[in-house]
């Protein structure tokens, strides 16, 4: 495993230059805002979703006061459809307090950076690299890829040692010189590498600037590395979803509880059966109750099963529920709701008068 770092560095930072990507919105900047706000989005979705919301993002909250300023509602509302919502809860409350305790200005170093909420070790030093030119080593799971070939390791990453021990080679692989300039052409061509060359399965090795120096090509074994033993664990759950509407076209919703999926956000009633739907209060004054087609809503850890009931509240009901309140077209286009939840509203909403969202 021991490898001549400089040239490593070298042939990653030439093929960056001539092959690697530099049309997208987040690399023309070097502020700090936009390169976490984009290192957050790019967390376990892909690039061309990010460049949806990025600029749209960016027209709503154009810098971290701006994002600050906003109530969580705003931000969930922006985010609705990335997933993995914590991260914009965690945004948020970074927002916060990058302008409380740092005067809205973002720390240089990774290690002042990885104490603000929801930045990790790897998403600290792609921004104190990028923005500062600090010599901080990254090691997302397209990295991890990368280096964990290059380098043959194949100690099990599940063990925390074995961790912490590829992040001592990642460092000792990074730049030593010219670091304003070397530390983010380095960073992203090993970002690009994992994402256009060095892939999960089929890597293009032919077309790796590291080829020659690739242990794990040697060995013929690519798609061994990186080595994982703890496997996520798929399960799979039904959902009935009551859309409650009043005389008025209004939808009932409720925020969901701070923990677990889709936490904190706006959602029609949960029902994990139809008997406990139509049980319920509020499935109790549902007249006119329709089941529609279930679909499926893929999760990282999870498959849910959704059937959508709908159902029409009395024009005299008063519903008395701390936890919810009746909310018109206007009004839940600007919550933040699951991206599954949302479409269904649109997509009844549609049905029920005929006219599209606006």
């Amino acid at each position: 495993m021991t490898l001549d770092d400089g040239q490593v560095a070298a042939l990653v930072m030439q093929w960056q230059q001539e092959h690697g990507r530099s049309h997208l919105p987040w690399q023309q900047s070097r502020d700090p805002y936009r390169v976490w706000l984009s290192e957050i989005m790019l967390q376990q979705t892909q690039v061309r979703t990010v460049l949806d919301y990025f600029p749209r993002f960016l027209e709503r909250f154009s810098d971290v006061r701006a994002l600050a300023a906003a109530s969580q509602d705003e931000v969930l509302s922006m985010w609705s459809g990335l997933g993995y919502y914590s991260r914009a809860r965690n945004l948020h409350r970074c927002a916060q307090q990058v302008v409380a305790v740092h005067g809205g200005v973002f720390p240089t170093s990774a290690v002042e950076l990885a104490a603000l909420p929801g930045i990790g070790r790897s998403t600290a030093g792609a921004i104190a690299a990028f923005c500062f030119g600090e010599r901080a080593p990254i090691l997302d799971a397209n990295v991890r890829r990368v280096l964990t070939r290059l380098l043959g390791f194949g100690e099990d990453l599940a063990i925390a040692a074995h961790e912490r021990t590829l992040w001592e080679l990642a460092t000792s692989l990074l730049p030593h010189q010219k670091l304003a300039q070397a530390m983010p052409r380095y960073t992203q061509g090993l970002m690009d590498l994992g994402a256009m060359v060095c892939v999960p399965r089929k890597p293009l090795c032919g077309q790796c600037p590291l080829q020659a120096k690739c242990c794990a090509l040697a060995q013929g074994a690519q798609e061994a590395y990186p080595v994982r033993t703890r496997k996520l664990v798929r399960s799979s759950e039904a959902w009935w979803l009551l859309v409650l509407r009043d005389s008025q076209d209004r939808v009932w919703l409720q925020r969901r509880e701070s923990r677990g999926i889709w936490a904190g956000l706006y959602c029609v009633p949960v029902f994990h059966c139809y008997q406990d739907l139509v049980e319920h209060p509020l499935g109790r004054i549902a007249s006119n109750r329709m089941e529609r087609a279930s679909f499926l809503h893929v999760l990282t850890h999870r498959d849910l099963h959704l059937h959508p009931v709908l159902g029409q509240a009395p024009a005299s009901v008063v519903v008395s529920d701390d936890e919810g309140a009746w909310f018109g077209a206007q009004e839940w286009r600007q919550l933040g709701l699951p991206a599954p939840v949302r479409k269904l509203l649109d997509d009844t909403t549609l049905a029920a008068t005929g006219s599209a969202p606006v």
